[in-house]
């Protein structure tokens, strides 16, 4: 079986821990190369992988057909044009970049010279989002009215890394919004307006650590929150509808399970603890049916799995090049809307 040999580049958070572990045990897949500078790390995770320490080495390689870019953000649109000029397939960690006008032009360059981009917007694939999607397509709350989601944390202090400093990408709102947002427009589609509060909420913050924004439709109202100083979780999902309500507890687990340096090699993975089993309330009549509803497991295997066939066989990938660019527009009407104070009409 041909395999696709890819390129990381970038070793840190993202490559080591959502991009390297998935692809080491996908058969159709061959990690070639790897960008970065910790030789060792790399080695001692990816054994015999060639460590190299630019891009252009990944691409002077005429046998690797894929690269997957994973550094900060602000360096996604120039090094994706490289890929794509040279030829390579590419696949960009989320965001996919900063500015509308790079997303369109590396849209328009794909297109032209028939290769593959996709964004990996993973949590697509995470077993609470995959729960909900099941049980509005099964109808099972009715007409949806409102969806609320919430990705907060508790980190009060502020810590050394780029996304926490200002520059291009930087922020709670690009880094964890682009997940609400694409998990939105996967559900519901483009909305009417766009309304946010996004800002600096801890001690010292150099960029935004705390955004609330809310995606208008006709009678829905999408609500995406994240804050970095919240000792105790609240529900992670309220979905109400007009049959019923569904309300989730927890994180899916898999980020953490690959940070421990776990693999999907099983039957288990991506499965909830039953302690945060979402439940359901439906209403028939007068009566509240109350129900406990298994989560279903998550796998971001899934993504690179239909990346290898959109390669081999034509299919559509995962998360299409469009989409990422959706989540820029989202990101940028709400930008424009926290700092005006005002609702920023997008359709």
């Amino acid at each position: 079986m041909r395999k696709i040999k890819v390129g990381i580049v970038g070793y840190g958070l993202s490559g080591a821990t959502f991009h390297a572990p998935l692809l080491s045990v996908l058969e159709q897949f061959e990690i070639a190369k790897v960008v970065s500078s910790k030789k060792e790390k790399v080695q001692q995770d990816l054994k015999h992988v060639a460590v190299v320490s630019s891009l252009e080495e990944v691409l002077e390689d005429a046998a690797i057909d894929l690269v997957v870019i994973t550094t900060p953000s602000g360096l996604h649109y120039e090094m994706a044009k490289q890929s794509l000029l040279a030829e390579k397939h590419v696949i960009l960690e989320k965001p996919m970049v900063v500015e509308t006008w790079e997303a369109e032009e590396l849209i328009q360059i794909a297109e032209e010279k028939e290769l593959l981009l996709s964004i990996y917007h993973n949590r697509r694939w995470d077993n609470d989002f995959l729960t909900i999607k099941k049980l509005m397509n099964d109808g099972v709350l009715g007409e949806i009215n409102t969806y609320q989601v919430h990705y907060d944390r508790f980190r009060p202090v502020v810590r050394d890394r780029w996304r926490e400093k200002q520059g291009p990408g930087a922020g709670m709102l690009y880094d964890l919004g682009s997940h609400l947002i694409d998990q939105a427009l996967h559900l519901f589609g483009w909305p009417q307006f766009v309304w946010a509060d996004v800002f600096a909420q801890r001690e010292n913050a150099e960029t935004d650590d705390y955004f609330h924004v809310i995606l208008g439709y006709e009678k829905l109202r999408v609500i995406l929150h994240s804050g970095s100083i919240v000792p105790i979780n609240g529900p992670r999902f309220q979905v109400h509808g007009s049959k019923g309500t569904f309300i989730k507890y927890g994180l899916d687990g898999q980020e953490a399970a690959l940070s421990e340096g776990k693999k999907p090699i099983d039957t288990s993975w991506g499965a909830d603890n039953p302690h945060f089993y979402g439940q359901l309330v439906t209403i028939d009549g007068e009566k509240e049916n109350h129900e406990t509803i298994q989560t279903l497991h998550g796998s971001y295997l899934t993504y690179y799995k239909e990346i290898a066939e959109s390669i081999f066989e034509g299919k559509k990938v995962p998360v299409t090049s469009e989409e990422g660019l959706s989540v820029i527009k989202i990101i940028d009407a709400a930008l424009e809307s926290s700092q005006g104070k005002k609702a920023i009409y997008v359709n």
